[in-house]
């Protein structure tokens, strides 16, 4: 995994905006703030995307006086690796009404000990 991913926050922009396709930056941070239930600074905000940017994993244009991000082709394949990554360790053993070798419903992950 590239370093700029070891950051849980470039992580869930990249993956707002993929969901959204692109978003303004004000738009964004608010989506942020909304799944954190927090107040993000602003600074600190910005300076993540700006290192998005840097990094080649995401597009910023002007509209009117806002700016408007998006992914960039490298940012989208970082964030599905990761996404088969993460899945490869919490994904659920098969489809729900599975059994897993246990006997448990295969309806989601065990997180107990």
């Amino acid at each position: 995994m590239t370093k700029w991913f070891h950051s849980g926050r470039r992580r869930d922009l990249c993956a707002l905006l993929y969901d959204a396709g692109e978003l303004r930056a004000q738009s964004l941070k608010n989506r942020l703030e909304s799944h954190y239930d927090e107040r993000i600074d602003p600074g600190s905000f910005y300076a993540t995307l700006r290192s998005l940017v840097d990094s080649g994993f995401l597009d910023r244009r002007t509209e009117g006086i806002a700016d408007v991000y998006a992914l960039t082709d490298a940012g989208e394949r970082a964030l599905l690796d990761h996404y088969e990554w993460l899945s490869e360790r919490v994904g659920a053993p098969g489809l729900a009404g599975d059994e897993t070798p246990d006997g448990r419903p295969a309806d989601g992950p065990d997180l107990k000990d």
